[in-house]
């Protein structure tokens, strides 16, 4: 990812990390029910941990008779931040915990004030323990009670042997230092997990599970570097929700990734944290990456032997150029395939409540894109125009005058309903709505900017009726706008 698009992307205030606390001085302030709590979790981690508390509970006293921790039984002093990696203060007067956490943020100690987070500079998730597999659960210290129904749901979907197996992973790493090359051990570790060895480890067959471990590795030490794939993603209109499955994998397993400008932030936030990923997008009026180029780079990658995913706005093949490189990969000797998208039209109209089709309105739909082809050869517009028909014109901002203007020349009344979808399916959409004869003027006095897709049809209108998807911050523009 680009400095810029970093800087571009979302805000995060908390950073998770897991710190290692064995041998670390810690101390907890207070010495009720919650500091118990806190407690509990913090003697897994091995810190050296003291306790400071004018009166403890039995259970906590109990705990430092068994040796298991320093308690000192009186109000807290600023001098019993001596030494200390981290500070958890939980005592139940909140302006002695906000005392006692400027202290520690002048000694620059990492404090968290139990339900104060403003106080707090980290903050405990809850936590699905498979030691070492270790997941936490956050949501910032807004919703406490959010992040423990998370938790309990993914206690239910991860096997009770999650960390043997983590281990017994581990010990494999040793036997895969034969394998060539990075990519090579990644590959055979992901078949692992994928395949037979890790589910007869999880259920409890450990012998099966070795074996298979075995077959896998003499295969993976013999076999030729594995060849380099491309595929064509499609990720859909911008909701991320709206990515398939099968196109969620591709990026996950994905050494590479080359996607377009107007993907969605959030669906490549879905892809694996390491693959290199490359904007190769291309903006109007703007010096951008040329068709060859792309072409050229997805060839030269896979020739490496990595697995790289064109990602492309909507579908791979419906205005996205996927057909010319697909032809460019044949011509190279590369495989491929195509993992589809919802496509802009699809997406979009849904989200606006414009039905393509309808009995009643439209008996035919046409996918148009706006700029005429290399040779200058325009729409069928005759066609365009003919009544009973919905065009959608991707593409179609820069020109919709003259789309407007064609269709009128062409048959089409100047009351036929027009819609101008802008940023469709995600939170920032807005619907213009209007007829040819007025759908150019009020995009402008809109300050309409792509992504954008005009529906010109008697079902544009019908957006007023059926519109399901709002934001307040993103109001549709009416008709009478």
């Amino acid at each position: 990812m680009t400095a810029k698009r970093q800087a571009q992307g979302s805000r995060v205030k908390y950073l998770p990390i897991f710190l290692n606390l064995d041998g670390a001085q810690v101390l907890i302030v207070g010495g009720g029910e919650v500091a118990l709590h806190k407690l509990a979790v913090l003697q897994r981690t091995g810190a050296e941990i003291t306790v400071v508390a004018a009166q403890p509970l039995a259970q906590i006293a109990a705990r430092a008779a068994h040796g298991g921790l320093r308690l000192v039984v009186r109000e807290f002093v600023p001098e019993d931040l001596q030494d200390m990696r981290l500070v958890i203060v939980a005592t139940s007067r909140p302006a002695v915990n906000r005392w006692i956490a400027g202290h520690c943020e002048a000694r620059r100690i990492p404090v968290n004030v139990v339900d104060d987070r403003e106080a707090s500079r980290f903050i405990v998730p809850a936590i699905i323990d498979r030691d070492p597999v270790m997941i936490a659960v956050c949501t910032g210290g807004a919703a406490p009670v959010l992040a423990r129904r998370l938790r309990e749901r993914l206690e239910a979907l991860m096997p009770q042997r999650l960390g043997e197996l983590a281990l017994w992973l581990g010990t494999l790493r040793g036997a895969a230092r034969r394998l060539r090359g990075t990519a090579t051990r990644r590959r055979y570790f992901e078949a692992l997990l994928d395949g037979p060895a890790a589910r007869r480890f999880v259920d409890g067959d450990r012998r099966g599970a070795f074996a298979a471990a075995a077959r896998l590795l003499a295969r993976a030490a013999h076999a030729p570097p594995a060849p380099g794939e491309v595929v064509l993603v499609g990720a859909g209109p911008g909701d991320p929700e709206l990515l398939t499955l099968k196109a969620l994998r591709a990026l996950q397993d994905a050494d590479v990734i080359l996607y377009d400008r107007l993907v969605a932030e959030g669906v490549l936030e879905l892809a694996r944290r390491d693959a290199l990923r490359l904007c190769v997008g291309k903006t109007a009026g703007r010096a951008s990456m040329s068709q060859q180029a792309i072409n050229a780079a997805l060839v030269e990658h896979a020739r490496r032997g990595r697995r790289v995913v064109r990602l492309k706005g909507g579908d791979p093949c419906v205005f996205g150029r996927g057909g010319e490189e697909m032809q460019a990969l044949a011509a190279a000797g590369i495989a491929y395939s195509v993992v589809p998208g919802i496509t802009a039209a699809l997406g979009a109209a849904a989200y606006a409540g414009i039905p393509l089709t309808h009995r009643d309105h439209a008996h035919s739909v046409s996918f148009v894109t706006a700029h005429a082809d290399h040779d200058g050869k325009e729409p069928d517009w005759r066609a365009l125009a003919m009544p009973g028909q919905t065009a959608v014109f991707y593409m179609g901002l820069s020109r919709i005058e003259h789309i407007a203007t064609q269709l009128l020349a062409h048959g089409a009344p100047p009351d036929r309903p027009a819609s101008l979808i802008l940023q469709g399916t995600t939170a920032s959409q807005r619907v213009i709505v209007g007829s040819l004869r007025d759908i150019h003027g009020r995009s402008a006095r809109a300050a309409a900017v792509s992504p954008a897709l005009l529906i010109v049809g008697d079902v544009a209108a019908l957006h007023a009726e059926l519109g399901w998807f709002h934001n307040d911050a993103a109001a549709p523009l009416s008709a009478s706008a």
